[in-house]
């Protein structure tokens, strides 16, 4: 049983197709060997929704064709392989679609699931590491979650994207199982406009606060802007080759480029040889400012044939 799926249903776990008890599978999983991987996606999917269904495209080991692409995350984040220490991979879906503020609200109650889902696989083998990997508004169950669990029940949060405020996230680190977690922030200036929406429609906790987007400082976080260069050649180098970007702006560049889901898959599976200290020291101190690429002038792509040398 290499993908558990589960959604958040009136504030309750349930699995995702299947009337059977969350506990029975889940016990069930805890035979296999490695890491617990939990995964959940952004804006605009709901579960049992055909067309937007998560389980049949982000979150499934072999996705069905909709109108957008997209790799399969658990796929490319090392299971169905059938190694036996590939772990367990927990696909968590949620009802994100209609206006950003009830997605929003929807997000921080699926937290709460999430929270129950952590605890119950904590309880059955506190050893083993569990890790959450989450795209624009799915990190907001991962921060809900941290202010109801115990200490070193979630290991290492991967951001893609992620839509939720600086002081958000900074409160949920200083819980005391935020100071047990690390936070990985992905972000990219192909996502300003995004950004740029989020703190549009959804209401700060404080004035002049901003999303992750722009940056996150926390003891047990690293930023990593995947559109810069001096970062993609630093992940490039310590983990696996990593595209350039192509794009001005793309919401989802940071699972669909290539290469991308490899660098992810690593730093889940070995974080102890890519601790924070090592992600830190090839890159810049701070990210890009926003708009930086949209308005960027195009790179030239070599010399045209009447500006070429004399030889």
């Amino acid at each position: 049983m290499p993908v558990i799926r589960i959604n958040a249903v009136n504030g309750r776990a349930e699995l995702h197709g299947s009337s059977r008890p969350l506990i029975e599978a889940v016990q069930e999983a805890q035979k296999s060997d490695g890491p617990v991987i939990i995964m959940t996606h952004g804006y605009k999917y709901r579960p049992d929704d055909a067309g937007a269904c998560p389980h049949r495209h982000i979150l499934s080991l072999h996705p069905k064709a909709m109108p957008w692409y997209s790799p399969s995350w658990p796929q490319h984040l090392g299971f169905g392989s059938g190694f036996e220490d590939e772990g367990l991979a927990i696909a968590i879906g949620w009802d994100a679609r209609g206006p950003l503020w009830s997605a929003q609200r929807r997000a921080v109650e699926a937290g709460k699931v999430l929270a129950e889902v952590v605890r119950k696989v904590h309880h059955l083998n506190p050893k083993r590491p569990i890790h959450f990997i989450g795209h624009s508004m799915g990190i907001e169950l991962a921060l809900e979650a941290l202010h109801h669990i115990p200490p070193g029940a979630l290991s290492r949060i991967i951001s893609l994207t992620g839509a939720a405020y600086q002081s958000r996230a900074v409160a949920a680190l200083t819980t005391p199982a935020g100071r047990a977690a690390e936070f990985i922030n992905i972000i990219s200036r192909e996502n300003d406009l995004f950004d740029f929406l989020y703190e549009t429609f959804i209401q700060p906790p404080r004035r002049g606060d901003l999303s992750i987007g722009a940056g996150l400082t926390a003891p047990n976080s690293v930023t990593l802007q995947i559109d810069c260069p001096d970062t993609v050649d630093h992940l490039s180098a310590l983990i696996f080759p990593l595209a350039a970007p192509d794009r001005r702006i793309c919401h989802w560049s940071s699972y669909t480029r290539p290469g991308v889901l490899r660098v992810y898959n690593a730093l889940l599976r070995d974080p102890e040889r890519l601790c924070l200290q090592r992600l830190k020291r090839g890159i810049p101190e701070k990210p890009h400012r926003r708009w930086s690429r949209f308005f960027a002038l195009p790179r030239p792509q070599g010399l045209l044939p009447f500006a070429q040398k004399a030889s």
